[in-house]
C-alpha cells in the first residue's frame, strides 16, 4: 500500500515512528506492506517511489526544517496538490494543522485525492467541521474509503467504537468533554484556585496548549468534534454553523467557587440531542463519571437499548493520534480485501 503524507508535524512524525516499528507486524499479521512514497511539509516535498526511509526523513526535518532539503529526494516548493496529482499512491494521509472555519487547504487536498481515486485518512477536524456531509458523499461517489478516527478522542478510538458496536441500537444523545486544554485549565482553577490566565500559562508550559489557544478556549475545537460525532455516530447532517457555541473565557474564579460549594465542577460540555447541539460551560457533579480531571476526555452515549455508556481516555497526543491513523489504515486494507 503506497501512502502520501501531507503534513509532517508531531502527528506525522509519530506515525512514521509507529510505522517503522510495526512493518513486520503489518506484513505478518495483516498481510500487507506500507510504503510512504511522498511526504509534504511547508518547505516542499520528499519523494521516492521505492519508499522513503522514514528515519532519514525525520532527521532531515529535524536538522533543516523541511524534508524538501533532502540532497537527492527533496523537491523544494512542491505543493501538496502537485504531489497528490503526480505521485503514484493508494492512500493520502491529510495531517495538516486544523483551520477554521473553512477547513482549507485540507478540504481541497481531500477532494483532489478522492477525485484521483485515493483513499483518505485525516486527523484534521477543519474539513470535517466545515464540509463533512459533502466529503462523505464525494467519497461514496468516487468509491473510495474515508477514515478520520484520530479527529475525536483519538486515544479512545471513540468514533470506531460508537459506529461499529451499536449497530441496531440508536444513539439518542451525546454529552462530552472533548477538549483536553480547556479541561486542564478548568481543573486547575477548581483544584488550586488559579486564575484563568495562570492556568492557561501552565498549560502552555506543559505543552497542553498552543501558543495561540483560541480554538480551544472559544469552544471551536470542541464544537468541531461534536459536528463529527453528530454526522458519523448519530447520522445527522450538520456543520459547525449549527452549533450554539460558548467558550470558557468568561468563566471566573467566582463561578468555579460557587460550583465547588454545590459539589460540582465547571466543565466545557458538548451536547447533542433531538433539540439541541451546543458547546458551553456547565456545572457537572464531581460524582459524575464524566467529571474527569486534567487533559482527559469523557463522553456519555445515551443509547436506546443499552442506556448510558461512558467512555474515558486520552483525547490527543502525537502517539495516541498516530495510533488511530494506523488503525484506520488497517481498516481500509481489511475493507478492500473483504
Amino acid at each position: 500500500m503506497r501512502v502520501i503524507m501531507i503534513g509532517f508535524g508531531t502527528v506525522g512524525r509519530s506515525f512514521a515512528e509507529i510505522l517503522r516499528e510495526r512493518l513486520d507486524l503489518l506484513r505478518l499479521q495483516h498481510r500487507f506492506t506500507v510504503q510512504v512514497v511522498a511526504i509534504v511539509d511547508r518547505g516542499g516535498a520528499m519523494i521516492d517511489d521505492k519508499g522513503i526511509d522514514l528515519s532519514g526523513a525525520a532527521s532531515i526535518r529535524r536538522l533543516t526544517g523541511s524534508v524538501a532539503n533532502h540532497p537527492t529526494l527533496g523537491h523544494k516548493g512542491d505543493t501538496a496538490l502537485q504531489v497528490i496529482e503526480s505521485a503514484e499512491a493508494d492512500v493520502l494521509l491529510e495531517l495538516t494543522p486544523t483551520r477554521f472555519p473553512d477547513g482549507q487547504p485540507a478540504v481541497t487536498h481531500i477532494e483532489s485525492a478522492f477525485k484521483k481515486g485515493l483513499h483518505v485518512i485525516t486527523t484534521n477536524k477543519g474539513p470535517l467541521s466545515a464540509a463533512m456531509p459533502a466529503l462523505l458523499e464525494l467519497a461514496r461517489y468516487q468509491g473510495v474509503q474515508f477514515r478520520f478516527s484520530g479527529t475525536v478522542a483519538a486515544g479512545t478510538q471513540l468514533l470506531n467504537y460508537a459506529k461499529e458496536c451499536f449497530v441496531g441500537n440508536r444513539i439518542q444523545s451525546i454529552t462530552g468533554i472533548l477538549n483536553g486544554t480547556t479541561n486542564y485549565i478548568l481543573t486547575r482553577m477548581w483544584e488550586v484556585g488559579a486564575s484563568m490566565d495562570e492556568s492557561l500559562e501552565e498549560a502552555r508550559k506543559l505543552g497542553y496548549a498552543e501558543a495561540d489557544p483560541s480554538y480551544d478556549v472559544n469552544g471551536m475545537d470542541t464544537a468541531s468534534k461534536l459536528v463529527i460525532l453528530c454526522n458519523w455516530v448519530m447520522g445527522r447532517s450538520v456543520s459547525i454553523r449549527d452549533v450554539k457555541m460558548e467558550g470558557i473565557t468568561q468563566v471566573s474564579i467566582s463561578d468555579i467557587r460557587r460550583a465547588k460549594q454545590d459539589g460540582n465542577a465547571v466543565k466545557l460540555v458538548a451536547l447533542a440531542n433531538e433539540s439541541e447541539i451546543s458547546v458551553r460551560p456547565r456545572p457537572v457533579s464531581i460524582t459524575d463519571p464524566m467529571c474527569v480531571r486534567g487533559t482527559l476526555n469523557a463522553v456519555v452515549l445515551t443509547t436506546e437499548l443499552a442506556g448510558e455508556i461512558t467512555i474515558i481516555g486520552p483525547g490527543a497526543g502525537g502517539i495516541e493520534t498516530a495510533s488511530a491513523i494506523l488503525s484506520d489504515l488497517i481498516d481500509i486494507k481489511r475493507t478492500l480485501t473483504e
